[in-house]
């Protein structure tokens, strides 16, 4: 019988990503011989729209995965970002439907793949694996409902903020965010320009400095202070719903 250390060093040399973590022996077990890994470069594109989903994508560590929703004006809006707390493709809709948006990659690094129809097997095998994937597939549509209303409701300001902490939760917390004027600008769905100046405002406040490619988060508690509550809010419903998972102050902890 495993002792608790024993169950916790087990997990952790499972890939850093805490949805698989969080999969009972068994279930990972079922699923282990198929998954595969490599290593994603940022802008790396996993799905186009009416393509055929038919692998799923674990994010690991600090790579991030964004769903991009094209617009008549020929720009991109993201909506959600996706990190180690969860997937992409084929969580909602069983795949093998055609994708809806872009699936991009957002920061580089480590990716998992499974087969959809390996994982749709053991999912068939397993009511506790199915169990795991509905309830992250209730918080993924809860990260789209929240940011939904944050577009509706909040400032540029804040949802630039809120961006930048999410970006920060996902990647250890260091305080060098990879993230460029030109990627900000597309997950706040304005012009660059328009990310530029908040960005300034942010930097001669001491709150972060901009390098080339990059973002330094100088002062993370006032930059929480301008953020609005709806990263607050999704983590609440994952804790609600999958606790653990949700990246922490700790991470490698779920």
């Amino acid at each position: 019988m495993l002792t608790r250390r024993d169950a916790a060093a087990e997990v952790n040399d499972r890939p850093h990503n805490n949805l698989l973590r969080r999969l009972n022996r068994a279930d990972f077990a079922s699923i282990e011989p198929h998954l595969s890994q490599a290593t994603a470069a940022a802008n790396e594109l996993l799905y186009s729209p009416g393509d055929d989903v038919d692998v799923v994508h674990f994010p690991c560590g600090p790579a991030l995965a964004t769903y991009l929703v094209a617009n008549e004006d020929g720009r991109d809006v993201e909506t959600i970002l996706v990190g180690r707390e969860g997937a992409v493709g084929g969580i909602v809709s069983q795949g093998f439907l055609p994708a809806y948006t872009r699936i991009v990659v957002k920061f580089a690094g480590p990716f998992v793949k499974l087969p959809i129809n390996r994982l749709e097997v053991a999912k068939l095998a397993s009511a506790t694996l199915r169990n795991v994937f509905a309830r992250y597939a209730d918080c993924l549509l809860a990260q789209i409902f929240q940011s939904t209303a944050c577009n509706a409701i909040h400032s540029i300001e804040q949802r630039a903020a809120k961006w930048i902490v999410s970006a920060m939760e996902r990647t250890d917390n260091d305080a060098t965010v990879p993230l460029t004027h030109e990627q900000l600008a597309t997950l706040l769905g304005v012009g660059r320009s328009y990310a530029s100046r908040v960005l300034q405002t942010l930097k001669a406040e001491g709150i972060l400095e901009t390098r080339r490619g990059s973002i330094l988060v100088r002062d993370r508690t006032a930059l929480q202070a301008r953020a609005c509550l709806c990263n607050e809010q999704v983590k609440g419903h994952f804790e609600e719903v999958l606790r653990g998972v949700y990246p922490t102050e700790e991470p490698g902890s779920g």
